[in-house]
């Protein structure tokens, strides 16, 4: 069997399990040998849609554009630039107040230690298919009320979306542009890409699902802006993805210190906006396994590309319930691609 015809076999059957709605995905090697684009269930392989926290990367790579250009210094305050926005009281451990002293830095790294906005009753309510817009100041009265996950600089990274919240309010500030502008003017239009957007309007593409519930949740996607309101498609993705890690979109040095890994949960690692899966050959009966570097999200959306065999792998579920789903699919996608390189 050939291999284009397997991998459409492996998201025929992937999209037979429960809760399991639509599947899309594109593999792709460096060399281009392996170009894959398919999709399984209610589902075109040229459909927009949400790619959820895959956005963190398009945050952090702006980030990492205007430190290039000596705009902003990763170890600066992040108060020293929102000075409209007082960070007091945001972030208290053990009755120290760290907010006014986070960095650019602790927030791209996920080190800050801060409590994560959507795991208030903003996780719930998308579940529930509740809508809502928000704005920052409306985050940042979510994060104060949740406990801290950890001072900042504690040795490993704590995954917060409201790190991501404050940087997007860094860009704005620094650039002068609404976040949408930003991505479009510096990422983009560099890249050609015309049907990846921050969700601005009811086009979300690909419905999301929670179990079997189809949610319609534009708003709460638009106010995720730049920790996860980003449109797309699988074709353009891609070109991102390459783009990104040949180094288009930033200094090779730069990129060199996205891959500081810190432990994040198992079996994940935090870069600078970056995700890194590496399973532990226990788990895999001593064989060893592709490292995956990227990011994932929680509406089961992945975006990774495996350095050894030099294949871009991405797509999503559309499902909230299952965003680790991913991590196994891929691995099983990786092993057909080599399997049929090795025949």
């Amino acid at each position: 069997m050939m291999l284009n015809q397997s991998l459409q076999r492996v998201i025929d059957v992937e999209c037979t399990k429960a809760h399991t709605h639509s599947l899309i995905l594109r593999v792709q090697s460096g060399d281009g040998r392996v170009d894959f684009r398919g999709s399984a269930g209610a589902a075109a392989a040229d459909t927009r849609f949400a790619i959820a926290s895959i956005t963190k990367m398009f945050t952090a790579t702006l980030i990492l554009q205007l430190s290039d250009a000596r705009l902003i210094e990763l170890d600066q305050r992040v108060q020293s630039i929102l000075t409209g926005t007082d960070l007091s009281g945001l972030h208290v451990v053990k009755g120290v107040d760290y907010g006014p002293t986070l960095t650019i830095r602790h927030l791209l790294h996920q080190t800050s230690g801060l409590a994560d906005y959507y795991e208030s009753d903003l996780a719930a309510d998308l579940k529930r298919n509740i809508d809502q817009s928000y704005e920052l100041t409306d985050v940042l009265r979510m994060t104060k009320v949740l406990p801290p996950q950890a001072a900042p600089d504690s040795g490993k990274s704590y995954y917060s979306d409201t790190n991501y919240q404050l940087l997007g309010a860094v860009i704005e500030t620094v650039t002068g542009q609404t976040y949408y502008h930003a991505v479009q003017s510096r990422i983009c239009q560099v890249l050609g890409l015309e049907e990846t957007a921050v969700l601005n309007d009811d086009n979300v593409g690909l419905p999301i699902y929670h179990r079997d519930q189809a949610l319609n949740i534009p708003q709460i996607l638009a106010s995720m802006g730049p920790d996860g309101g980003i449109v797309s498609t699988l074709d353009e993705m891609l070109i991102f993805l390459r783009a990104f890690y040949q180094n288009q979109l930033f200094r090779p040095e730069t990129a060199a210190q996205m891959r500081d890994w810190n432990r994040l949960f198992f079996p994940l690692q935090y870069g600078h906006g970056l995700m890194r899966i590496k399973l532990p050959r226990w788990m895999t009966l001593f064989r060893a396994t592709p490292e995956l570097i990227g990011h994932s999200g929680a509406s089961g959306s992945f975006a990774f590309y495996a350095p050894d065999p030099d294949v871009y792998i991405l797509g999503t579920f559309n499902q909230t319930d299952a965003p680790q789903r991913p991590i196994g699919f891929m691995l099983n996608v990786l092993r057909l691609v080599a399997e049929h390189s090795a025949s």
